[in-house]
């Protein structure tokens, strides 16, 4: 329809004008459509199974489809997922109650017999380098009370259930049951609950999905995202600049003041749940790559003594690394947990002291230091690689001869698996200090989840008896200083040694708008036009 030149002056045009410039706006700051949200990656995506491995970029894009009885808030605080209440009937038993009408993607509603089947697939997949079965390792039973009612008995009192099944994201039983790695990677059993379902994947490149109508929460503002696969933090910021994405997750700390300059980007951050730390061999004899200056195997293993640990930690100088390395993006460390997660105490981080590294390694009977390799991964946590570069040097510079060995994640894993290195840099991240705790420095005991990253087999009875007293209380508020006591004596005897906390970033176009969480996660559904 043609109007006429003098129609510009009609009030309905001027409306129709501020209409189209908004949409225009909103057009731009989306990406290709209005209702198209692009976002880079920063780590590869190995399985769309949601319950194969336990890594972050795995679980990224998995919580776009699925979702777990709890949820966290951008804090992590516990809050409800799809159950809306939970409770201890006593010390071994939990009732779940789960939200009404929520249904799967393709239309069947969720049951408490898809939870009960999602809680005990965990422990039937074979062949997961990392998978979730220590989440329900504590799980005696699971009895379906009713289509919307759970009961969950744990093998001995258990109060960290409602966190540990936050980790367990719940499938379609019809869809999953005979599923395969395949048949989630090509969509047939990508069938979740969540606020975006499955349209194509593109391994190593993309996963793009379509929303999800009939989402019990609320709408997301996009119709459609597209999640880039983009390790490569130089590819991440030139398609961010380029226009090509809308959003990146973990800026490169190089780029951060760049992009504040550019008035069509900016920069959200907080500090991350993540806690970059050294695993140290506590358990062979002669542990691979540690040997005296000549190369010869040493008679002892040096990082059992708890003065060699320290020296260790003496010769690092956290605050340089916080500040140069990480370029402001790091808070050096002194915990299992970074400050506001559950059970962290404000302990003292150590001061970085040479000469007193040096004479504590001359009383451990190493006057002259000995050689060391220290591995880990160059793609997967912020200038990793620099930090471990650092480390080394600081490490030689009290005469403890330290040669970096650093590979993609996936490659360093593998060599961790087979017990292949004895000191190595791991990043960690928790909803809990005990939990934490048992991860990274309990007794491995596959029947109860423990240990399965203590790489260093590190053993204290007394700081597992409080990690166990604190898991097992259902009261928080006596489990939190459980867990502080308990977090404290394995940092006094330094179980492994603490480096920093992340600070992570996002960038995204000046129209859009997140809440920077302390879990890392980047959520589609909750960026917002601003």
């Amino acid at each position: 329809m043609r109007y006429p030149r003098t129609m510009k002056h009609y009030p309905l045009t001027k409306h129709l004008r501020l209409l189209c410039a908004a949409l225009s706006l909103f057009a731009a700051g989306a990406g290709a459509g209005a209702a198209e949200l692009r976002i880079g990656l920063s780590g590869e995506v190995t399985s769309l199974d949601p319950q194969y491995l336990a890594a972050q970029p795995n679980l990224t894009v998995a919580r776009h489809v699925f979702e777990s009885l709890t949820d966290v808030d951008p804090q992590t605080r516990l809050i409800p997922g799809l159950a809306e209440r939970w409770r201890a009937i006593d010390a071994t038993t939990w009732e779940f109650n789960l939200r009404r009408g929520v249904k799967f993607h393709d239309g069947s509603p969720l049951t408490a017999d898809d939870v009960a089947f999602s809680l005990a697939r965990p422990l039937s997949i074979k062949g997961s380098p990392g998978g979730f079965a220590a989440y329900v390792r504590a799980v005696a039973s699971t009895t379906v009370v009713d289509a919307n009612t759970l009961r969950v008995k744990t093998k001995y009192p258990y109060g960290a259930l409602p966190e540990d099944l936050n980790s367990i994201l719940i499938v379609s039983k019809k869809h999953a049951q005979n599923a395969g790695p395949e048949d989630f990677d090509s969509g047939r059993a990508l069938v979740g609950t969540g606020p975006y379902k499955f349209l194509r994947y593109q391994r190593g490149d993309r996963l793009e999905l379509t929303r999800n109508e009939q989402w019990w929460g609320k709408a997301p503002a996009w119709d459609k995202v597209t999640l880039r696969i983009l390790p490569a933090d130089p590819s991440r910021t030139a398609a961010l600049l380029s226009g090509e994405l809308d959003v990146i997750e973990h800026v490169p700390s190089a780029d951060i003041k760049n992009i504040n300059k550019n008035n069509k980007l900016h920069v959200t951050q907080t500090t991350s749940w993540r806690t970059i730390l050294l695993h140290l061999d506590q358990y062979r004899a002669q542990p691979p790559g540690v040997s005296d200056l000549n190369g010869k195997p040493l008679s002892a293993n040096p990082f059992m003594d708890l003065r060699v640990r320290r020296a260790m930690s003496k010769a690092i100088n956290r605050q340089a690394i916080a500040e140069r390395v990480m370029e402001g993006l790091a808070l050096p460390a002194a915990n299992v947990v970074s400050p506001g997660v559950f059970g962290y105490s404000a302990l003292k981080t150590e001061a970085h002291d040479p000469e007193g590294a040096k004479r504590l390694l001359a009383e451990a009977g190493y006057p002259n230091g000995f050689r060391v390799t220290l591995a880990g991964p160059n793609n997967r946590y912020i200038n990793d690689e620099q930090v471990l570069q650092t480390v080394a040097q600081l490490l030689t510079r009290i005469g403890i001869q330290t040669r970096v060995e650093a590979a993609p994640m996936s490659a360093f894993l593998g060599r961790v698996r087979k017990e292949e290195i004895s000191f190595a840099l791991l990043g960690w991240g928790s909803f809990a200090a005990d939990l934490s705790l048992r991860s990274l420095v309990a007794t491995p005991n596959a029947d109860k989840g423990y240990g399965a990253w203590n790489w260093g087999r590190y053993n204290n009875p007394k700081v597992e008896k409080l990690m166990e007293q604190a898991l097992g209380s259902v009261d928080r508020s006596k489990r939190e200083t459980l867990a502080r006591d308990a977090s404290a004596m394995a940092m006094q005897d330094l179980a492994f040694i603490p480096l920093h906390h992340q600070v992570v970033s996002w960038a995204m176009r000046a129209n859009l708008a997140y809440v920077p969480r302390t879990d890392e996660f980047t959520f589609a559904h909750h960026f917002t036009p601003r």
